[in-house]
Formats: structure tokens, sequence, C-alpha cells
């Protein structure tokens, strides 16, 4: 097995004045910095005090899955000779909170909208998803099932 090294710089960015000297006394907001220099914006989740305009640690999780399943869909069908004119998710992580704070994700199902180009084999497009999890690096990391719920239209 070959090792791979991911890297991002984060940093917070709500000290008032007063650091956390008291807790509602500090913003949640931070940023996140890729390689690639793109700084973004970011908070906790709203029920934490956290902006809901920006986005938020388990928004980030849930788009990485999608975007990573979204990549290995493509990948394999282009492979398969299936050609996608449009994908488009709308993914839904279910979590749970305990009385304590503690949480954690307990499902995800992955809802894209793909487009085939005419003539495609809609039962082999569909099929592909099957084949993902085997391949995602975010999908075999997480310790909740990911689901999808694909439709498909044909362009």
């Amino acid at each position: 097995m070959a090792e791979h090294a991911f890297t991002a710089r984060i940093g917070w960015t709500g000290n008032r004045g007063d650091g956390t000297r008291r807790y509602h006394g500090y913003d949640r907001k931070w940023e996140l910095v890729t390689p690639a220099g793109v700084a973004l914006q970011c908070s906790n989740d709203p029920r934490l005090g956290g902006d809901p305009a920006l986005p938020n640690p388990e928004d980030m999780l849930l788009a990485s899955l999608a975007a990573c399943h979204m990549l290995w869909y493509l990948h394999l069908a282009s492979a398969a000779g299936i050609v996608v004119t449009d994908y488009a998710d709308d993914p839904l992580g279910v979590a749970e909170s305990a009385p304590d704070g503690t949480g954690r994700f307990v499902r995800a199902v992955l809802r894209p909208r793909i487009t085939l180009a005419a003539g495609s084999d809609a039962a082999a497009a569909d099929a592909i998803h099957a084949q993902i999890h085997a391949h995602c690096f975010i999908a075999r990391s997480v310790a909740f099932p990911v689901d999808h719920a694909a439709t498909y239209s044909v362009a």
C-alpha cells in the first residue's frame, strides 16, 4: 500500500477581543485554507452557536462524501462507455445527539440526479454506484452507512 498525505490549514478567526473568556463572548468562525491557496470562511453548526450563513464541519463532511462519490461515478461511467452529461446531488446526512452534547453521523443518503446521453444503458449506469464504495477514500473511511438513491434522465 502506498501512503498519500493530504494537508489543509485551519485557523480560528472568531476572537472578539477577549478570546474564550466567556462562552457566548466569541464567534465560532474559522478559516480553511487548501494547499491551492483557496480560503473558505467557515463556522460551527448553528445549533452550537455557529453562523448559519457559513459552511460547518458537518456540511463539509457530507459534501466531501458526495463529491468523492460523484468523481468516482464519472470515472467509472467513462470507463464503462456510459456518457454522463450532468450530475447534481443533494445528499442527506442524518446525525444523532446525546443529552451530553456528543453526537455522530448515523447514516447518509446520496441522492444524485444524473443525466445520461441518449442511448445509454440506465441499468448499467445505476450499477456503477455499487462499485464506488470499493474506491472512494471518504466512503471507505466513515463509520456510518452510505446509501444512494439516484434518479436518471436522458439528454
